[in-house]
């Protein structure tokens, strides 16, 4: 993960004594990733964490990315999708709407009004929101962290959490995310990580560019909430616990979400046209997001700044735009999808590629996300779909 962090109170060793004022035991809890092998925090609860019953299962907050998926013989081309088209709706965990998926990875909007009334525990894979419009504050069991509009926001599988949204006016602040949920771990490209796993000086962020959760006054509507919906396998279990479910008073680790402003990556340029690859952010074992922001372009007196058409024989591309001057794709505005499949020619639409000869800068930010497993689309992202977009290259 980012590195080591901790908050509040705690002993001064693991897995040993520690106690209120009054001399009650606070109960040890260790969030723990690859079984006991991987990276991990421990946190320290007024009362025992553990569910106590067996569950209720109850119908899915959201809808299922299996549900409604577009039929198989659907072609295999270049696909511009609305997400605009998508009404407002429910909260940020029954707002959700798939749009694409594989085995790795699910990608989908969240457009929420209103607040959730429980806690949503993701089982099946981390999660990673970018903030198109919006903000509020995320609450969980290792304390409260706002967003805004810009963000990246990193919630790790396992820890349940509530999502309070900002209100303005009379009103909520209109709210568009995108939504990714990652069945593999998330981790930060290993090069960008010396032989001590510190991040590198030439890595394009810093660790004081992400900002963790922290011990603090919750939200009014969590602070005694004990509904506990859990997601694994794609089944929804809710839970009532005894007690409340933010109580943790210390803790320390490398898990814990986090925070990651797009306006802080720093992005690498060259005398000619770099790769995608220098803009990765997060990985998994077989999906690498990018993020593009306003930057200095290539500097070669004859440098074409434009990307050059490419076939990824191995990749399918999906790209969010978010803000700014789209200069190699036509029609395209802040909230839209490409995605580009493995295997068919793409890059920029006609004239781009010339027009960008002598450019300096670009002011364009975007969110690319490559999976080398093969997309699937929801019937959703169907109905977004924008015709014409594949023959828009003529």
């Amino acid at each position: 993960m980012i590195g080591y962090r901790h908050s509040g109170r705690i002993p001064p060793k693991p897995h040993t004594v520690h106690r209120d004022q009054s001399g009650a035991l606070f109960y040890e809890h260790c969030h723990t990733r690859g079984g006991f092998d991987g990276p991990f925090s421990i946190l320290y609860h007024e009362r025992p964490p553990q569910f106590v019953g067996d569950g209720e299962v109850i119908a899915p907050l959201f809808p299922a990315r299996t549900d409604g998926a577009a039929p198989t013989d659907s072609p295999v081309r270049r696909r511009h999708l609305d997400s605009l088209k998508i009404k407002p709706h429910g909260g940020p965990i029954t707002g959700r709407v798939p749009l694409m998926w594989n085995a790795d990875l699910t990608i989908g909007i969240v457009r929420p009004i209103s607040d959730d009334d429980l806690s949503f525990m993701q089982g099946d894979g981390d999660e990673v929101f970018f903030i198109q419009s919006g903000g509020g504050v995320l609450a969980t069991t290792f304390g409260v962290l706002s967003f805004k509009a810009g963000d990246y926001l990193f919630i790790p599988r396992g820890v349940p959490y509530h999502i309070s949204l900002d209100a303005r006016g009379p009103g909520l602040v209109d709210q568009h995310w995108l939504w990714c949920e990652l069945r593999s771990s998330m981790k930060l490209p290993a090069q960008y990580r010396n032989s001590v796993g510190q991040l590198r000086m030439d890595a394009p962020y810093t660790a004081r560019d992400f900002a963790a959760s922290a011990l603090g006054p919750l939200p009014p509507a969590v602070t005694n909430l004990r509904t506990v919906v859990t997601k694994r396998a794609d089944r929804f279990t809710r839970h009532e616990q005894r007690s409340p479910i933010f109580d943790v008073v210390g803790w320390d680790g490398y898990v814990y979400p986090f925070t990651f402003p797009i306006s802080r990556f720093s992005p690498k340029i060259g005398q000619v046209h770099l790769p995608p690859t220098v803009h990765g952010t997060f990985a998994t074992n077989s999906t690498l997001v990018c993020s593009f922001v306003p930057r200095k372009v290539d500097f070669h007196k004859d440098a074409i700044p434009c990307p050059y058409p490419h076939s990824n024989v191995d990749v399918d591309e999906v790209i969010f735009y978010c803000d700014g001057d789209f200069t190699s794709r036509r029609g395209v505005h802040a909230g839209s999808f490409s995605l580009h499949p493995a295997g068919i020619p793409h890059g920029p639409h006609p004239g781009a590629y010339e027009r960008s000869i002598g450019t300096t800068e670009t002011g364009e930010t975007a969110v690319m996300i490559d999976t080398f497993d093969p997309l699937k689309l929801t019937a959703e992202a169907l109905a977004l779909d924008m015709a014409g977009y594949d023959d828009s290259w003529g």
